[in-house]
């Protein structure tokens, strides 16, 4: 015989009266692991690993705690389903919210994982894959939503003060190696050129690094990475590469011949291409160029506000 009898509800401590009551800026919890929809390259649904950080403010002096176990159901529901979008972030965010039955004013979702961008080579007819760190911070307060989008750009930076000290250099052997009164024919300078006596020195280049964040207008739906990418590798000139072949190796060289760059150069150039995109709001934009020549980074940072 089966029993109509309910089981008893279980109990919720979280309701209980809080000691030294007071409220809270800020409870949930880090680096939740979940599979998350993005948008990739022509628009097509990409799953990728990502964490998630979610929380709310605990508004209610007295409460003792929040109901975390529904912001977790609640941002595993959400975005695995369909690609990220802006207009999804802040219906999540309400929703947050609304599942802590008046407990909290406010939200924050931090969103982190690598975009992979499939890349052309520049000279030869092949591609690579290149991942891209991505975050997402989501907010949702009585002041209105803020949405901000990081993402890192790797590229390589050549030293123009290095560049001018090694074309010296390269000068100064040619006029030793050719000191006599009689000119050099064309042969015979191509022939020194392309010897080891025609590169007497090098200039110091390194792999860099410009991390961005930028805010988002209010009336952006899609999240604008991809063209932020593309505009700031564009205006750098030397973005790392995937597929190299000689012919490859030989552009980036070329490439990195063109746009010699000190990181308040780089700088200047990552902020003229966000400021150019009508997406943003504000934005922060760090460079940093891992030295090979000292054993510490060069550093600059540029801010600027759009609206």
């Amino acid at each position: 015989m089966t029993s109509s009898k309910q089981p008893p509800a279980l109990p919720d401590v979280a309701y209980d009266r809080a000691a030294a009551a007071r409220p809270l800026d800020w409870v949930g919890m880090r680096r939740i692991a979940l599979p998350l929809c993005v948008a990739g390259e022509g628009g097509e649904p990409q799953r990728v690993p990502a964490s998630a950080d979610i929380g709310v403010d605990l508004a209610s002096a007295e409460t003792r705690g929040i109901h975390m176990s529904r912001l977790y159901l609640l941002v595993q529901d959400a975005l695995s389903a369909k690609p990220l979008a802006v207009s999804g972030l802040r219906g999540l965010l309400r929703e947050c919210i609304d599942s802590q039955s008046g407990l909290a004013t406010t939200a924050r979702l931090t969103l982190r994982w690598d975009q992979l961008l499939r890349r052309r080579a520049l000279a030869s007819d092949n591609a690579g894959w290149k991942a891209y760190p991505v975050e997402v911070d989501a907010t949702l307060s009585p002041a209105g939503t803020e949405i901000v989008l990081a993402f890192g750009v790797d590229y390589s930076s050549t030293c123009p003060a290095s560049a001018a000290l090694s074309r010296r250099a390269n000068a100064d052997r040619f006029e030793a190696d050719f000191a006599g009164d009689d000119a050099p024919s064309k042969v015979d300078m191509r022939e020194w050129l392309s010897s080891g006596r025609g590169l007497a020195a090098t200039p110091h280049a390194q792999r860099s690094r410009a991390d961005v964040r930028v805010t988002l207008r209010d009336d952006v739906e899609a999240l604008p990475l991809l063209e932020l990418v593309d505009a700031i590798e564009a205006a750098l000139g030397t973005p790392v590469q995937t597929a190299v072949k000689r012919e490859d190796e030989q552009a980036f060289a070329r490439a990195n011949a063109e746009n010699l760059m000190f990181c308040e150069d780089a700088a200047r150039r990552v902020a003229a291409a966000i400021s150019a995109s009508p997406a943003v709001a504000r934005f922060d934009a760090t460079v940093s160029h891992f030295e090979s020549l000292h054993a510490h980074d060069a550093v600059a940072r540029v801010t600027g506000q759009l609206e």
